[in-house]
């Protein structure tokens, strides 16, 4: 994982951006990788009551309290079975003026790809029903398309604030031990 974070320092060109890509669900999804701040593996998931679905609980780093959602379970899919390759990609959020930290459990980190912004299309329209503010883009990757996540829709205003209302809450537990 070292690794991939290395190659990310690697300066982006013109019209070429990084891309982290990561399994979830049995599909391939990929995140700009200047919102990942840092993939670690599962270490001690403490699990909340009364949290949404998709909440899989907080982590300690280094301190400061991380709450872990399941992408999968997120993105409307089975929850994610754990697994040796399963990890946490951990990406920065913005929230009422305020950066988040928020990690999305994942089942395996893939590579870092990069893909030219001509190879890639906005979301598609499937209607007013359907929400797809969550897709930045459509990457072209060979024959094949790639879905291209925007963290900050990944989670909706309100899942955000129920997110931070939890690691505020929690923080205050944990000041008082």
């Amino acid at each position: 994982m070292e690794q991939l974070m290395k190659m990310a320092q690697a300066s982006t060109a013109g019209d070429i951006t990084q891309y982290l890509t990561f399994q979830s669900a049995n599909d391939t999804f990929a995140i700009d990788i200047l919102d990942v701040k840092e993939i670690i593996e599962i270490e001690g998931i403490t699990r909340v009551p009364m949290m949404p679905e998709f909440l899989c609980g907080i982590i300690n780093l280094r301190g400061r309290v991380v709450p872990v959602i399941d992408l999968s379970k997120r993105l409307g899919r089975h929850t994610t079975v754990m697994t040796k390759k399963s990890c946490i990609v951990l990406v920065e959020v913005s929230h009422e003026e305020e950066q988040q930290i928020i990690g999305m459990l994942v089942d395996e980190v893939n590579e870092i790809l990069e893909i030219d912004d001509e190879h890639t299309q906005p979301p598609p329209d499937f209607g007013a029903d359907l929400r797809v503010d969550f897709i930045r883009a459509m990457g072209r990757v060979g024959e094949h398309f790639m879905i291209l996540l925007d963290i900050n829709y990944v989670l909706s205003v309100a899942d955000i604030s129920a997110i931070s209302q939890l690691s505020f809450h929690a923080t205050d537990v944990v000041n008082e031990e």
